[in-house]
């Protein structure tokens, strides 16, 4: 680091003797000898005595060319270390007043104030400057070898308190670009642990949805084979009841022919007692029911399926998002039909090239999130699809509670939840956003509190080529 240098001194005195007398002080003849050694040295290989830099002194006769001078130091980027003022100057600015104007100027210059006075005291002046260690009082008549002394002494202050500025100026740049580092480090690092989490908890949906397609897949398998028996023994069955009471019909027929009257009555009082006339007007009605109740039982399956697509659960397909959404209401049927009226207004829309369960996710997550935000008066589900461009959409509206501005922006962050406790974990719109980003699309939302909330997701028609 390179030692600064500045040995410039201001004189401030009404007396020009006085400036002759320091100049013989400060400015001796012995600067002209020096550099005459030196060049000697330099021509004979002699040993070069280490040379005091020697002083710059600069006259003022009163406070305000005083001022005019170090005004102008600073300007042109070469202060003065340290000045000598008189206490009295006539008719000017006295010397208490112009110190408070360099300073004022030039907080750092070090100032020894010249009295032969005894009607000034330094506590007087000290009470008029706010001096701290940057004043030192000098009595005249003054010794040659003082003022030496008191120039050399504060222009190296001057420069050791410069230097040191110069010091911490350049830890305080380092310690704020190290900081910097740190900080830019810290919220790198947060990315990373938010994007880390952000994975472990789509890692952990991949794996519910897994689990799901495995769990339909065994539902399928342990449910559709008995059901296939049921319904093919229910069409013979079905057969059966019809040629059964046919056969009762003709009987009933020839009842009425019979000739003995005792056979006829036994036969009434039968037919009364098994409530004949009921079981043929109950019979069909229950079979029917049963039917539809076993239709039901194998569109549940199927819906399960298609919402999980156990058979190829990450495969990129080319499908139809209406048969998605409608799978995915009707698993969330129970959930959503005690709370709103599910509406759909579809629009004229293309097969989507997709990871279908992955887009049922969604959904599910939107239909399930509108659902929980309705208030204690039953509301209402809206689901619209439309195309837009080489892209279609779909809106899931609701006419809930709303959400907050403030919780507009931190919507789609992971585990965030304004749900109680238990209730929520905060990862169904995180995920859902994932989902959507991996298929090249989007999702915006829209929200008026105590109004409603819609969600709108465009998902291009076909994926991008890799």
């Amino acid at each position: 680091m390179n030692t600064i240098q500045n040995r410039r001194i201001l004189l401030v005195d009404d007396m020009p003797t006085i400036h002759e007398d320091f100049r013989k002080i400060l400015l001796p003849p012995s600067a002209a000898k020096s550099a005459l050694d030196a060049a000697k040295a330099a021509l004979f290989d002699d040993e070069v005595k280490s040379v005091e830099v020697p002083f710059e002194l600069d006259s003022a006769y009163q406070g305000e060319e005083g001022l005019a001078k170090v005004q102008a130091s600073l300007a042109a980027g070469r202060p003065y270390a340290m000045a000598f003022v008189d206490m009295r100057m006539p008719p000017g600015w006295d010397g208490v007043e112009t110190i408070e104007h360099l300073w004022r100027a030039d907080p750092q210059l070090q100032v020894v104030i010249c009295t032969a006075y005894s009607d000034t005291s330094w506590e007087e002046v000290l009470a008029r400057l706010d001096a701290r260690d940057r004043l030192l009082i000098l009595k005249k008549p003054f010794d040659n070898i003082e003022v030496r002394q008191l120039a050399s002494a504060l222009t190296a202050k001057w420069q050791a308190t410069r230097q040191a500025d110069l010091q911490i100026d350049q830890l305080e740049a380092a310690v704020a670009e190290r900081t910097a580092k740190l900080v830019h480090a810290n919220e790198a690092l947060q990315v990373e642990i938010a994007e880390r989490k952000h994975r472990e908890s789509q890692l952990v949906q991949s794996e519910k949805l897994a689990s799901i397609g495995q769990l339909a897949a065994g539902v399928a398998h342990e449910i559709n084979n008995p059901i296939g028996f049921v319904c093919s023994n229910f069409g013979a069955l079905q057969g059966y009841l019809d040629n059964l009471f046919a056969l009762l019909d003709a009987y009933e027929r020839a009842a009425a022919q019979l000739n003995s009257p005792e056979t006829a009555s036994g036969l009434a009082r039968l037919r009364k007692d098994l409530q004949f006339d009921f079981l043929k007007e109950d019979v069909p009605g229950l079979m029917r029911e049963s039917k539809e109740g076993i239709e039901r039982v194998r569109a549940i399956v199927q819906d399960l399926r298609d919402f999980s697509q156990v058979d190829s659960a990450q495969a990129w397909q080319t499908v139809s998002l209406h048969a998605g959404i409608d799978s995915t209401l009707n698993i969330v049927a129970s959930e959503v039909r005690a709370v709103a009226d599910v509406v759909k207004a579809y629009g004229q829309i293309p097969e989507i090239e997709c990871q279908a369960s992955q887009i049922n996710q969604v959904v599910m997550n939107l239909v399930v999130n509108a659902a929980h935000a309705m208030g204690p008066q039953r509301g209402s589900i809206t689901l619209t699809t439309g195309t837009e461009g080489d892209s279609v959409w779909l809106e899931v509206a609701d006419t809930g509670s709303g959400i907050p501005p403030e919780n507009l922006s931190r919507l789609f962050d992971p585990f965030f939840t304004t749900k109680p406790v238990g209730k929520g974990t905060g990862l169904g719109l995180s995920l859902s956003y994932g989902i959507v980003q991996r298929h090249h699309g989007r999702i915006e939302v829209e929200s008026r509190v105590g109004e409603g909330t819609t969600f709108r997701v465009v998902l291009p028609v076909r994926q991008p080529k890799p």
